[in-house]
């Protein structure tokens, strides 16, 4: 072997099994080799780096397997209101809150801090003094805006849109403020400041160096975030490196032709050194709190049985026209019907074929649940979304399914125990970015899930690892720790499989490796 860029030793190696190992060699960005200290002091050559990690515990890099770190920055910008808890302390931090060209930008705010009230911007006007305003709820999927934002918009009354979306508006036809899914919302795009280019690509970096720091090699991002992307993620690599591995996957929307979709599959071919266009992201529905979920029966408020895509069938034609051409999908999924939509799409393409995977998946009844593992569809969750729900039920969520459906809440270790691979992610900004807290929380639910059954140390760690690779379809590359696989290592000053999971969520990380390159060291 010639001699590797950078040598750890003095560690506890899991692959994410432990091994018994305690040294890795990496060179070129690959895992060069795997064995204990004495192997070490003969791999060693001029220019190697060695780095002692006093006993620290290696395992595979963390993966993300759901986050959104460049179309975040746009999401979640502003005021950050995610302590917010009622509405009095919503109107106190809107009364301060900074302007930015005139704007009050607000991002993370709690449904449940209207306290079942509509939302309506009749509000919050009082203490915004005629400014307009643009607050976005924590799920990503609906604002509340005000008067004056919606003059500036244009927006006067409701509108048709080609997917569910909505401009909710009162008995005498006036918006509310609340604008509700995609296209809705895209209407304020034009009027609202722009994030300079610069500030942007900063910004994003300094994210991605946040995330390494927590143990995060790499995330699977689940939009493009912009034409644009691809420019900005080849600028950053012109003068150095991304400090994590990403894996973007464009929005295929409905209304999309196939010369729409024929176009997505091109982009597939899009890459650089840490990036790489992988896979289409889908929406079958929206949120349960937004009242956009794909119900098998209407909630609480008799919505939630429309699909986000007004005909299911194009759906449907639409992953199978990517499935023909290689390309997997990943599709926005919480409500029971949109899953099941989604499994008996899959189904119906036949055995082979590239890999698809369900994201969120946040109440699916008993019956749905081999389907995954017997279909190979991936289960993709994020159990971090539970803080936003209510162990006694009292949260928004909870109250808008019922009983039968928010006992059913974040099955995580249901469908791993039914056979299906389940990858872990955070949604980041939707929840916070620390690979940490993913992997505690998946293993301690809270809110509507905590009596549920949480995944194993193991189980949790396999699930931004080994499965996370799986989902990606790169598990012949990634996701463990051996010979001629990719060098994206985790040490942390504990094992995270072997901690108590309120131990984990605040394990010290001692060193992260992307690509063979030392991203993150305490």
């Amino acid at each position: 072997m010639s001699a590797p860029d950078l040598v750890l030793v003095n560690a506890r190696v899991r692959t994410p099994e432990l091994t018994g190992h305690t040294a890795v060699a990496v060179r070129d960005g690959l895992i060069a080799a795997v064995g204990d200290d004495t192997d070490a002091r003969g791999w060693r050559g001029l220019g190697t780096e060695t780095v002692d990690l006093g006993g620290a515990t290696l395992t595979p890099g963390l993966t993300d397997a759901h986050s959104h770190p460049v179309w975040g920055l746009e999401m979640f910008t502003g005021t950050d209101l995610s302590a917010v808890r009622d509405l009095d302390g919503l109107r106190a931090v809107l009364a301060s809150a900074e302007r930015r060209d005139g704007w009050i930008i607000g991002a993370g705010l709690d449904h449940n801090a209207f306290g079942g009230r509509p939302v309506h911007h009749d509000l919050i006007e009082d203490v915004l003094g005629g400014a307009p305003a643009c607050l976005r709820l924590y799920d990503g999927h609906s604002v509340l805006v005000s008067a004056a934002a919606l003059e500036a918009a244009g927006i006067d009354g409701p509108r048709a849109f080609a997917e569910r979306s909505e401009i909710v508006c009162d008995a005498a036809g006036r918006p509310t403020g609340h604008l509700i899914e995609h296209a809705a919302m895209d209407l304020m795009t034009p009027v609202l400041p722009a994030l300079p280019y610069g500030e942007r690509r900063d910004r994003l970096v300094g994210l991605l160096d946040a995330m390494a720091a927590t143990g995060l090699t790499g995330a699977h991002v689940m939009d493009l975030g912009g034409h644009d992307v691809p420019g900005l993620l080849a600028g950053i690599e012109e003068d150095g490196d991304l400090p994590l591995r990403l894996r973007l996957a464009p929005w295929c929307m409905p209304g999309a032709d196939r010369d729409a979709l024929d176009g997505l599959v091109r982009l597939q071919r899009r890459a650089g050194r840490m990036w790489r266009v992988g896979g289409v992201k889908f929406f079958m529905d929206g949120t349960v709190e937004g009242g956009t979920a794909w119900l098998e029966h209407a909630d609480c408020h008799g919505r939630g049985t429309d699909a986000f895509w007004p005909d299911p069938a194009a759906y449907s034609a639409a992953v199978r026209h990517f499935h023909e051409a290689g390309t997997g999908t990943a599709t926005h999924a919480i409500g029971d019907a949109a899953v099941r939509h989604v499994l008996d799409t899959v189904e119906s393409l036949g055995a082979g074929g590239p890999r698809h995977r369900i994201e969120h998946i946040e109440t699916v009844p008993d019956e749905q649940l081999g389907r995954f593992a017997a279909l190979g569809v991936v289960a993709s969750m994020q159990p971090p979304h539970t803080a936003y729900t209510r162990a006694d039920r009292s949260d928004e969520w909870s109250r808008r399914l019922g009983a039968e459906r928010a006992a059913r809440a974040w099955r995580c270790r249901d469908l791993r125990d039914a056979g299906a691979y389940l990858a872990l992610g955070s949604d980041w900004p939707i929840a916070h970015h620390d690979a940490r807290q993913v992997l505690a929380i998946a293993r301690a639910p809270r809110g509507a899930a905590s009596e549920r059954t949480g995944l194993t140390g193991l189980m949790a760690l396999e699930g931004m690892t080994t499965h996370a690779a799986f989902a990606a379809g790169e598990e012949a590359v990634a996701g463990r720790i051996a010979p001629g696989l990719r060098a994206d290592l985790t040490a942390f000053a504990g094992d995270p499989v072997e901690a108590p999971a309120d131990e984990t969520a605040r394990l010290p990380v001692r060193l992260t490796v992307a690509g063979g390159r030392v991203t993150y060291r305490s």
